[in-house]
């Protein structure tokens, strides 16, 4: 039965409930994942989201800061989250539905505005945060399994504005691009956005201050759809809705799309 995921940084689901209401009225994904979302769990708006059919919800929030949720229209069991490099913050959550397919959504650090880890510790923690999932991927193989979320790297040339300008800047630094692949190697993971879309610029992120975000269009592509490989060529349809961007009080993210014949 196929069924369609997004994933999507909405920066506080409550301040932006209207939003969230909006695109699942709209667009019907089976499954929302949601990051940044910065609620406890239980002030999560659920009522709206269970009036549009998401009556499952997994999550793991904290006030004010972080938070993930995996919003689903189908059964889900509660798969766990962990606490990678022990920040104490909410950053992954997982969720396995009924065909046995594991959704595991992050929030990956930001890492700060300078990228040296001797100098700023978000840095530090955010290739840290990387290396241990990459280890957890290497104990235990993930199969039949999807990851998405907000990696906060951008990895290729063309997931960027301009590479040689970005190249120093935070989201796109050759060890940042480096720990990603290692990460996405240790779980044979396949990035599903890029095998539908295999060339040109693509963009999931805007900046907040850009005057004119949609003309200026300097953007990254942060937010990620990834599969196992036993389950890779099951995924298609992938696409950024890039209107949400300019919604009324959006986010900086807008949700990326993948739908999987399983």
């Amino acid at each position: 039965m196929p069924f369609t995921l997004a994933t999507w940084n909405i920066n506080s689901v409550r301040l932006r409930e209207s939003i969230v209401c909006k695109l699942l009225e709209e667009e019907a994904p089976d499954v929302l994942c949601l990051q940044e979302c910065k609620s406890p769990v239980d002030k999560i708006p659920m009522d709206q989201f269970r009036a549009l059919g998401y009556t499952h919800m997994v999550a793991r929030g904290q006030k004010g800061y972080n938070g993930v949720a995996i919003l689903s229209k189908l059964p889900l069991v509660d798969a766990g989250g962990e606490d990678y490099a022990s920040l104490g913050h909410a950053r992954h959550v997982a969720a396995t539905l009924e065909n046995g397919v594991t959704i595991h959504n992050f929030y990956v650090p930001a890492g700060g505005d300078v990228p040296d880890r001797e100098v700023n510790e978000k840095f530090g923690q955010k290739l840290d945060y990387l290396t241990e999932v990459r280890d957890a991927f290497h104990a235990n193989r993930p199969e039949k399994s999807i990851l998405v979320g907000d990696l906060n790297i951008a990895p290729r040339e063309d997931d960027v504005w301009n590479h040689k300008n970005l190249l120093k800047i935070v989201s796109h630094t050759p060890i940042e691009v480096k720990h990603l692949a290692e990460t996405q190697e240790s779980g044979k993971w396949v990035d599903i956005t890029r095998q539908d879309i295999p060339e040109g610029l693509l963009y999931s992120w805007w900046s907040y201050r850009a005057k004119d975000w949609d003309e200026a269009d300097k953007g990254r592509r942060l937010d990620h759809v990834w599969a196992t490989s036993d389950i890779a060529n099951a995924g298609h349809g992938s696409r950024v809705l890039r209107a949400a961007r300019g919604w009324e009080k959006p986010s900086d993210h807008a949700p990326v799309f993948a739908t999987f014949d399983l």
